[in-house]
């Protein structure tokens, strides 16, 4: 007898199948026991009168693995209306040890720290799978999104032979006797990825060993990096990041239906055109010194709520930040060279994706690493690809962590990250 999932079986009133999964919960009544089975479609219900299979029921702990066969019976009150009833229950594997804390529970208990010293078993939680169900689909709705745009998905190297992020914090690492660091990015490459297939992107990790302990930070995390080529300018860039974030809610709708309601969210709409202001305007709205280099996270947050009373908005662009805030091959604007063709987008008051116009002619290259007193000769590699032809571009970077965490309104975003490693995490 084929194995089905709970969620099939509505349409198998009357027969008997067969389930498996985990022992969710137990509730042994006087004259009947219920056993809920969970399994990756939702739960089972499973009525047990026999005092043989009841005993039986009684020896399994909750998270214990079990096949059952029986036969579905039409019952409103059991979830997704149906049960099991006369059922035969087998243990696939032995008793469980139950985890620190009660998966039945509607909400985890457990403090953040416990949940994550645990993670394997707290993962199974319906709150924290559903998180990565919306996660799963994003990612889905961002490559649907490009693929239909006719970028190409690519690879880029994880292990780098220079730390090149202008500074950022590198973690160093031994390869074969020489020097080496975890790539904070995959920028370098989808630059000159540009230079092949003019549309690119890539989903993969990147790394950070800046020393942050705060709720929005990771040290690794994953990152949805898309460039193009033969833009304008910046403006080019933010109307693809526009449609590439529409599609990723619209997937998170379609394909995580069942974590949508299940964690009772309302999706956020993006705007035809999501509003912009420049660096200097933000400041005002902010409230903040007009010398102030960049926008603090009190700063994010006035702008958000700004968005949202103005404009009706959860997203807001702020373009044009200081050039002496951007990495070295940002292109600046022409018209105030001060500033830069670059932008931060923010999602609900929180920084959360980074994008702009980079250079593309060598000499400009040269220019831009002397101004800052750096050599040419760590990014050669990466520079010398310009001598040979490239069109204007530009690209951008989602942090999908960051992302997800402000759709489903987890407020740290380890709660959205199924192994988080940060400042004082390495394990499990």
């Amino acid at each position: 007898m084929q194995r089905i999932l709970s969620s099939q079986l509505t349409t198998q009133v009357g027969e008997t199948v067969r389930i498996a999964g985990w022992v969710h919960r137990r509730r042994l009544l006087k004259s009947v026991a219920f056993l809920i089975v969970r399994d990756a479609a939702g739960l089972a219900q499973v009525v047990v009168t026999d005092a043989a299979a009841r005993a039986a029921v009684e020896s399994l702990p909750e998270e214990t693995v079990v096949e059952v066969v029986g036969t579905v019976v039409a019952n409103a009150t059991a979830p997704a209306g149906v049960e099991l009833t006369g059922p035969t229950v087998r243990p696939l594997g032995p008793p469980a040890v139950p985890p620190p804390f009660d998966l039945y529970r509607p909400a985890l208990t457990a403090t953040l720290p416990t949940q994550l010293d645990h993670a394997s078993v707290a993962l199974r939680h319906p709150t924290r799978s559903a998180a990565l169900r919306v996660s799963a689909a994003a990612v889905a709705g961002f490559r649907a999104a490009l693929d239909a745009r006719d970028f190409v998905e690519i690879h880029t190297p994880k292990v780098v032979g220079s730390s090149t992020e202008s500074g950022a914090n590198v973690f160093a690492l031994d390869w074969f006797g020489r020097p080496a660091y975890l790539a904070q990015s995959p920028q370098f490459y989808k630059q000159l990825m540009v230079g092949v297939f003019e549309r690119v992107y890539e989903v993969g990790p990147v790394f950070r060993a800046e020393p942050h302990d705060t709720v929005r930070h990771l040290a690794q995390y994953t990152s949805l990096d898309a460039e193009l080529g033969f833009v304008a300018d910046h403006r080019d860039v933010m109307a693809v990041l526009r449609d590439t974030l529409a599609a990723m809610l619209e997937a998170v709708a379609d394909r995580a239906g069942g974590a949508v309601s299940a964690l009772g969210l309302d999706l956020p709409g993006v705007p035809a055109e999501i509003p912009a202001v420049h660096f200097t305007e933000a400041l005002k709205i902010a409230g903040a010194p007009a010398d102030e280099p960049d926008l603090a996270p009190a700063h994010e947050r006035a702008l958000g709520e700004w968005a949202r009373a103005e404009h009706a908005s959860e997203f807001l662009f702020v373009t044009g930040y200081p050039m002496a805030k951007r990495p070295f091959y940002t292109h600046p604007d022409p018209a105030r060279p001060a500033y830069s063709n670059g932008f931060d987008l923010l999602f609900r008051g929180v920084e959360l994706v980074t994008g702009g116009q980079r250079l593309h002619r060598y000499d400009d290259y040269l220019a831009a690493l002397a101004a800052r007193g750096e050599p040419v000769e760590p990014y050669a590699g990466y520079v010398d690809a310009f001598r040979h032809g490239m069109p204007p571009h530009g690209g951008f970077a989602i942090g999908l962590e960051r992302f997800v965490a402000r759709v489903v309104g987890a407020a740290n975003v380890r709660e959205v990250t199924a192994f988080p490693r940060d400042l004082h995490r390495l394990t499990p």
